[in-house]
């Protein structure tokens, strides 16, 4: 598979951002302009107008964007300089050079020119939305409070607005008007290094209504619905999961592991769910933001019997949205290549 590097990956990310800006109304300073040199690597120019270079997955993260940029810059486009962001003018075909292409080393930029204000200007949120269908992989303490027996007209799919039966009744202090939400276990997650059991694999399939009581049994509605719901399907006590996830610089440097995912495919890229080995033990916390990266894959031709330690390639972006003990729930929120089970998740501290 192809590798991207990390600037290569920054090339993509900050050339997106021409497509527009996250204006704030305390936020209307003109930028300042820098005009692309020969030499210059946007790696390099975040560095030096950013102040950080690992600063551009922030910037990616927050940028709604779709990445469907090449990988280019070219001498004499121009570089807006914000206090939180970078933008990158675009160019039109027929405005190219004819050799155009970045240089690998980046040149010594010009100083941005912005005041101690701008610097230390706040860097507008992002927020994403989790409707609580992102599951998680559960231990010993989730306890189910009953199950789906039966649908009516012996149907077994459901969905929202459907008739069902559970064996939550008046001996397990059912009543009438009680919510639950629906899950379904798909079997215990294995580490894929360690092969050490974590829990096992849940996902809400959606929520239900209690309408009739009998001792040991209920009717009930199905009151909405995220996946295909079954008999066996378990229950526990409703709990509104749709929340606003917002991003939070972390406290420490953490790596872990994607040891599952949602669907339980191998594969996965923007918009899916990953689950991670990292938890609350270890310091995570909802809204951090984690840097998913994989040992550069290539060939080595020049070989002089040292052990070369290359940079990592980062593919993608993650953020938390749901923590237990030892294991979290992460939205994939940026892939430039295609992420798997078993790929490796950074959380730097500050970020």
């Amino acid at each position: 598979m192809k590798t991207v590097t990390c600037a290569a990956l920054t090339f993509a990310l900050l050339a997106t951002l021409c497509a527009g800006a996250v204006a704030l109304g305390a936020q209307q300073a003109e930028p300042t302009v820098y005009i692309i040199k020969k030499g210059d690597t946007l790696w390099g120019l975040s560095n030096r107008f950013m102040k950080d270079p690992y600063y551009w997955p922030n910037l990616w993260a927050r940028n709604p964007e779709h990445i469907v940029n090449p990988h280019f810059i070219f001498p004499g486009q121009k570089l807006r300089v914000y206090a939180d962001r970078l933008e990158v003018e675009p160019v039109k075909k027929a405005e190219l050079p004819p050799a155009a292409a970045p240089v690998p080393q980046a040149e010594p930029a010009a100083t941005s020119g912005e005041t101690k204000e701008q610097a230390e200007a706040p860097v507008p949120e992002r927020h994403f939305t989790v409707n609580g269908s992102e599951g998680f992989i559960a231990g010993s303490s989730f306890k189910p409070s009953g199950y789906i027996i039966a649908g009516q007209h012996n149907r077994q799919i459901y969905a929202e607005d459907d008739l069902i039966y559970t064996d939550i009744g008046r001996n397990l202090g059912g009543k009438v008007g009680d919510r639950y939400t629906i899950y379904k276990n798909y079997g215990p997650v294995s580490h894929p290094l360690t092969n050490q059991i974590l829990g096992y694999r849940v996902a809400a399939l959606g929520t239900l209504q209690l309408t009739e009581i009998e001792n040991r049994s209920s009717k009930a509605l199905i009151t909405s619905s995220f996946m295909e719901i079954e008999p066996g399907s378990s229950l526990a006590p409703y709990r509104n999961m749709r929340k606003e996830v917002s991003l939070r610089a972390a406290d420490l440097d953490l790596s872990g592991y994607i040891v599952e995912t949602r669907t339980g495919n191998k594969a996965i890229a923007t918009g899916d769910v990953a689950y991670i080995d990292l938890g609350e033990k270890q310091g995570i916390k909802v809204g951090n933001l984690l840097y998913v990266v994989r040992k550069a894959e290539t060939e080595i031709k020049y070989y002089s019997g040292v052990d070369y330690d290359l940079p990592v390639d980062v593919l993608g972006a993650v953020v938390v949205v749901e923590t237990g003990d030892n294991t979290s729930t992460a939205l994939v929120v940026k892939s430039i290549d295609t992420i798997y089970k078993g790929d490796r998740v950074e959380m730097k501290k500050g970020h």
